[in-house]
């Protein structure tokens, strides 16, 4: 498996399959073709990149990147690689409009990108384990805590790292609280995380204060600042929403964030590793599924979880998501995106307290959730994975038709 520096990764919204890799992939392509004489650009979308692409700034971020003034984009919804629907294809054209490069690339979520038949997995080995039950096994016999596993294989230094991209998802709440103006977008949607706030000031309510500060991290994400994926863009409020409440209602030092950003990381490399944390292949469950299953996991530790109640509660976390569609409304990450982040967040707190009821032993294990997602997610017809021609997408359009 693969660095969880390659899981958490500081960028733009508002999605980091749609925008984050189409943006890798144009840096890319630019470098592969500077000898040439390139005087005009032409990008094909493919599949949900195609499908959703207006919506979540593709086309956007490519004629930023490429130059708006010598880049065409063409929408291929229709054609889609059976390696990852988010395909894409570059052109290079000189003056006398010869071809002169092309580039093929898939946007496989998280802002990774590969090429065709490219191994989908880490290729780094730097863990040394690909499953929790091994990982478990391991911490066992070595009576380790989870992120002393982390410690052991990224080295302590991996808490620099952590510590970045900690402050930059306090920053997130912290500035997501303040706003209330529109997000930008079809939809006109009104920020909502600083009156949830304003409520938790008069109530201190830990449900409220959770809502407001992942709600703040998630509308942040859709007006396209700068944000943490956890483990996506689309999913990036949970996991910093709940630890930033958590650290406000109980007190937990930074230190003890950090430790807890180790455990969720694992988890969520975990399931990037043998499942996917891409809605366009496997539906929102890949994404706030994964998300909840990480903030599960982190707040477990922060209560004082052993091992086993904090695999658990990622168990349940990513469970109880399973089957999760991805039809995001107009093609943006607003509607249900946003929403479903601060219920994640407290579904994931739920979770954790769940887990510290029992003893720690269940019959369906992390690994088991994760390959029956991954499966689910194969099965799940295209329309409901972020093409946004099916599901609450469709009947919101034609809410507004008869309306």
């Amino acid at each position: 498996m693969d660095t969880i520096k390659e899981l958490y990764k500081i960028g733009f919204g508002p999605s980091s399959s749609h925008t984050m890799g189409p943006h890798k992939a144009a840096l890319k392509f630019i470098d592969k073709t500077k000898s040439l004489p390139t005087t005009k650009y032409i990008v094909e979308l493919y599949g949900s990149l195609a499908a959703t692409g207006k919506g979540h700034l593709t086309d956007w971020i490519i004629e930023r990147t490429l130059g708006e003034e010598k880049t065409e984009i063409i929408f291929k919804p229709e054609v889609v690689y059976e390696y990852h629907t988010n395909g894409m294809k570059f052109f290079a054209y000189d003056k006398n409009n010869q071809e002169l490069a092309s580039y093929l690339v898939f946007s496989v979520g998280g802002g990774d990108i590969r090429e065709l038949d490219e191994p989908r997995k880490g290729t780094s080995n730097l863990y040394k384990h690909n499953t929790m039950n091994d990982i478990l096994k391991w911490c066992e016999i070595n009576k380790k805590k989870l992120h002393e596993y982390v410690e052991e294989t990224e080295g302590i230094i991996i808490y620099e790292f952590l510590n970045e991209i900690w402050q930059v998802m306090k920053a997130s709440v912290e500035e997501g609280l303040k706003r209330e103006d529109l997000i930008p977008g079809s939809l006109k949607f009104k920020r909502r995380a600083k009156s949830f706030y304003e409520k938790y000031l008069t109530t201190k309510d830990l449900t409220t204060l959770i809502f407001a500060c992942s709600q703040a991290v998630a509308e942040q994400n859709g007006s396209g600042n700068k944000i943490v994926t956890a483990p996506t863009c689309g999913a990036s409020g949970t996991l910093p929403g709940l630890l930033y409440s958590m650290q406000v209602y109980y007190g937990y030092s930074d230190e003890e964030i950090l430790k807890a950003l180790a455990v969720a990381g694992l988890i969520g490399i975990l399931i990037k590793e043998n499942g996917s944390i891409s809605g366009a292949e496997a539906g929102c469950q890949a994404e706030i599924g994964t998300s909840c299953a990480m903030g599960a996991a982190a707040c477990c530790y922060l209560l004082g979880g052993n091992i086993y109640h904090i695999e658990y509660a990622a168990e349940i976390g990513l469970e109880h998501h399973l089957g999760l569609t991805c039809d995001p409304v107009d093609g943006l990450v607003q509607v249900p995106c946003i929403e479903r982040n601060p219920i994640a967040a407290r579904r994931a707190y739920d979770a954790a307290q769940y887990a510290l009821l029992t003893d720690g032993k269940h019959i369906i294990t992390l690994d088991m959730a994760i390959s029956t997602m991954m499966e689910t997610g194969k099965d799940i017809d295209s329309k409901y994975r972020e093409t946004s021609v099916g599901g609450l997408a469709k009947h919101v359009r034609i809410f507004r038709v008869l309306k």
